[in-house]
């Protein structure tokens, strides 16, 4: 169930809208024509979620809130587009040499925003890192680092998305172009991974709100309908069979089949 209620006076234009869905409900709220801010609530059951619901729209009634028909017409949409999630990305990984120092930087920049584009930044960040769920990619960090887990999986795919669109999307294509992206980290003595990149919107919701991670992604689900969910896959290489994974990547197994990165 979802509400939207309009005030307007000779100095106020605001709206405040609020989405129940079983035990949570969203209120967003703000000036007419702004993304406004937005808050979630957890209840223990449905019935108290709806009732609390049913009592805040009650309230803003009697303040002289009337109902409105087109959120379209009140309410922006987010501004973080996907070409805008890029762009943050590409520019932090300029910021300096320091990966932490690059994090740094992206947290601070998206606690500036508005909290639907936090939100939305994730979203973007999650549409693509799904995309890189592969067969081939899986096999490509098996071989670059002499074995790879679900979670490290997940770091590698994390680290590929950081180096920026254009090679990303070159690299799902074909995993073998990677060669060159590793070279200073095999001077350096690091592994293709980024652990912390996949918590940065639920960092910067944090430091913004004060609010812990729980709600951020009861939040995230409401905002997207995104639950986190990785498609399925199923792998076509055995990592037993080493034969077929230097068929399957001659490149990637004569550079590190033998001497793979590790820390």
């Amino acid at each position: 169930m979802e509400t939207l209620l309009i005030y307007k006076d000779d100095v106020s234009n605001k709206f405040w809208k609020i989405n129940v869905k079983g035990k949570v409900f969203t209120v967003n709220y703000g000036k007419v024509g702004s993304i406004g801010a937005v808050k979630t609530k957890v209840f223990e059951s449905e019935n108290l979620c709806q009732k609390e619901a049913n009592r805040l729209i009650q309230s803003k009634l009697k303040k002289g809130y009337v109902g409105a028909a087109l959120s379209a017409q009140v309410i922006k949409e987010s501004t973080m587009t996907e070409s805008l999630f890029w762009e943050l990305v590409e520019t932090a990984g300029k910021k300096g040499e320091d990966p932490d120092e690059q994090l740094e930087w992206l947290i601070n920049n998206l606690t500036r925003r508005p909290v639907k584009d936090i939100v939305m930044f994730d979203y973007w960040f999650n549409q693509n890192y799904n995309k890189s769920y592969s067969s081939n990619l899986w096999a490509a960090a098996y071989i670059i680092m002499g074995g790879c887990s679900d979670d490290c999986f997940d770091y590698f795919r994390a680290w590929l998305l950081y180096q920026g669109k254009e090679t990303y999307e070159d690299l799902m294509i074909d995993p073998e172009k990677i060669i060159p992206c590793l070279r200073d980290l095999e001077k350096e003595g690091d592994m293709p991974q980024f652990e912390d990149l996949l918590y940065v919107a639920s960092m910067a919701y944090e430091e913004k709100t004060g609010l812990d991670e729980d709600q951020y992604y009861h939040l995230y689900e409401k905002l997207t309908g995104d639950s986190y969910l990785q498609p399925d896959i199923e792998l076509d290489w055995d990592e037993d069979d080493e034969e077929g994974l230097r068929k399957k990547f001659p490149k990637l197994w004569e550079r590190y089949g033998e001497d793979p990165l590790e820390y």
